[in-house]
């Protein structure tokens, strides 16, 4: 439980923490919050020759809702997200998967830039992230880009950050006004983490569905949008068969991850289930 040995860097700039990165190669690391790399790092799964820790970056502590979307900096808290009054404003299904991961310490140290690169399978973030069609901002020492949640999320503990970039934020479209989204998931008792998560975001015109968006967690070894799910839903009323139609979709070709906590069946059926619970929820909010 004793960490290899590692230096230590502070920057005060994120222009410095992106050329210590630069320099340390593929053997750095960098830390927001601590919660993914600081345990894996114990075990030795992780053994970085330098750790490059953000605290001191305040600009990636920052929420905004600037042009239709909601920026959220890679350093802000899970708590701060579950009771920003901008997130509740804007995006409640944030601040609603915000309240669900782990317990009252994880949700106030962790970061949602911290949980999103690492890129754990079971995590809640990208549940979310993908049924809003979000997007993440990577920064590196030649400039930033944009990924799309979509394009983001490659695999267990896999992402589309390339080795000398930094997560820096999170954007997310503001919905539109009507919009209803919920957030269910099966839990592991210990850890908190989704055994299986379903994120909807839901907009209709009368009962019809014009709109949505459903993202997968802890499923499979990547998170996913279920476009199969969706494409049965969106433009069709919301009917009991429609909503069972769709739910049946969402484990249809996935190869489900199967471990001690649940089985790969058992976690599709979970899919399903939740799937048309989380579909209901929405309509009934």
């Amino acid at each position: 439980m004793i960490p290899a040995a590692f230096d230590y860097i502070v920057p005060d700039s994120l222009e410095a923490a992106a050329a210590s990165l630069a320099d340390g190669g593929e053997n750095a690391k960098v830390m927001a919050g601590g919660h993914s790399l600081l345990p894996m790092m114990k075990l030795r799964l992780a053994q970085p020759s330098v750790v490059i820790d953000l605290k001191r970056l305040d600009s990636l502590r920052q929420i905004q809702a600037d042009g239709g979307a909601l920026r959220i900096g890679a350093l802000v808290t899970h708590h701060q997200v579950e009771t920003s009054s901008e997130v509740n404003e804007n995006c409640p299904l944030l601040a609603l998967t915000a309240g669900s991961i782990g317990d009252p310490q994880v949700r106030n140290r962790g970061t949602i830039g911290g949980s999103v690169v690492h890129g754990d399978p079971a995590a809640d973030w990208p549940a979310a992230l993908l049924a809003l069609g979000a997007e993440v901002t990577l920064t590196s020492s030649g400039g930033s880009r944009s990924v799309a949640a979509g394009d983001f999320f490659l695999g267990p503990l896999t992402t589309a950050a390339e080795p000398n970039e930094i997560l820096t934020g999170v954007s997310v479209p503001v919905p539109a006004a009507g919009t209803r989204a919920t957030y269910r998931k099966v839990k592991q008792k210990a850890s908190g983490f989704a055994i299986v998560g379903i994120a909807v975001c839901l907009r209709t015109d009368g009962d019809t569905c014009t709109d949505v968006g459903i993202g997968v967690t802890g499923l499979a070894g990547t998170p996913f949008r279920a476009t199969a799910a969706e494409d049965q839903l969106r433009g069709k009323a919301l009917t009991a068969d429609a909503v069972a139609a769709a739910a049946a979709q969402v484990a249809e070709g996935v190869d489900a991850l199967g471990d001690i906590h649940a089985s790969g069946e058992f976690r599709s059926h979970l899919a399903r289930l939740n799937t048309a619970r989380a579909i209901q929820d929405a309509l009934d909010g």
